[in-house]
């Protein structure tokens, strides 16, 4: 894919990678064939005998909780987001406790084998403090999965998917490596059907979320062709009576998760990083990203002419409020009348280029 520079802007996005999930998953209860990899996923409340948990011989991994939104304030000093100072200083002691725990399982799992990954749960708020937030906590080694969890679509209750991708290219700028997307079915198929949109978080390696014994007809989805992992055994459909996949040292409230390979394959690729391959648009364009000043205008102007019945492939234009003019093209179908002087009406469609702007202090990744 083209990248485009203006003359005077700043202007990046989007590395072009390579890494391909193996297609070879059954898409119904996929966890019964015992050659496929379980993966086991925690927060600081779930309960785990490891002695008991890693009798299972299926387990290859372990993702923990890591960050959650912003750090808890310290000091509990001035406007700590309207709680009162003892329930501040009860966030706090949590948090320093949960961290704790993250580096003992971290420690714990590693010394037996066991694949790490953790995940930054997604809040509304600023994004690259976030991304700070997760990797001074998760401290994510080369060879362990980073995860950007997004719950939903609601900005008011998670990570807007706007936010998303900056908080993705954050991570890679301080790591060299993209964080694996961790999201429900409704969200994975919104961000699928906007890959135009969300040219970064449409290829990230997918961490599936759906509870159901068969998910036939989700993929291909967008970019993805399948699932990095498929969480399909959580509280909400496990229980006492009847659970997909029972956890040994654990209640039922744990999430486990199958991998499309095998142990010894889901080591080779475990710590991702990398972004999709990604699928031709139609029709394919370069893809524009400036920056201008706040203050700046930005306007577009289109010219077309077309002969009777005709479709023309013609070009718009793109005007900054400095003068400098970026050309894109544009689809005019018109509706022409025959007679002395033909008139008609004509439809303008833009093709698939995105323009984004951005404020000249951002720092584009």
């Amino acid at each position: 894919m083209q990248l485009k520079q203006l003359s005077g802007l700043a202007a990046a996005l989007l590395l072009s990678a390579a890494f391909s999930v193996p297609v070879r998953a059954a898409d119904v209860e996929p966890w019964k064939k015992s050659e496929n990899a379980i993966v086991i996923d925690a927060y600081e409340l779930n309960e785990i005998d490891w002695s008991d948990m890693l009798s299972d011989r299926r387990i290859a991994g372990f993702i923990s909780k890591a960050s959650d939104g912003l750090p808890e304030s310290y000091s509990c000093k001035g406007d700590h987001n309207g709680d009162t100072v003892e329930h501040c200083k009860t966030m706090w002691r949590k948090y320093a406790v949960s961290r704790e725990l993250y580096e003992t399982r971290r420690l714990l799992a590693r010394s037996k084998g066991l694949l790490w990954g953790a995940y930054h749960l997604a809040r509304p708020g600023n994004p690259v403090d976030q991304a700070n937030h997760f990797l001074d906590y998760a401290k994510p080694q080369d060879d362990e999965m980073m995860v950007l969890d997004i719950e939903g679509l609601d900005p008011d209750k998670y990570m807007s998917l706007a936010d998303a991708q900056v908080f993705a290219g954050h991570i890679k700028t301080r790591t060299g490596r993209y964080p694996v997307l961790y999201t429900n079915h409704a969200t994975a198929r919104h961000i699928a059907a906007n890959r135009d949109t969300y040219r970064i978080l449409s290829r990230l390696p997918l961490w599936y979320a759906r509870y159901r014994p068969g998910i036939k007809g989700s993929f291909p989805m967008g970019n993805w062709d399948n699932y990095a992992l498929w969480q399909f055994s959580a509280a909400a459909n496990c229980s006492k009576r009847r659970c997909p996949y029972r956890v040994k040292g654990a209640e039922n409230d744990i999430d486990v998760n199958v991998a499309p390979m095998t142990k010894a394959e889901l080591g080779k690729v475990w710590a991702f990083g990398t972004l999709l391959p990604e699928k031709p648009l139609e029709p394919v364009d370069t893809i524009l990203t400036a920056s201008i000043p706040a203050s700046g205008a930005l306007t577009a102007t289109v010219e077309a002419s077309v002969s009777t019945g005709a479709e023309a492939q013609t070009t718009g234009a793109i005007t900054l409020a400095s003068g400098t003019v970026a050309a894109f093209p544009i689809r005019v179908t018109a509706d022409v009348q025959a007679g002395v002087a033909a008139t008609g009406h004509a439809t303008v469609t833009p093709g698939n280029r995105v323009v984004e702007v951005t404020p000249l202090n951002y720092q584009d990744f």
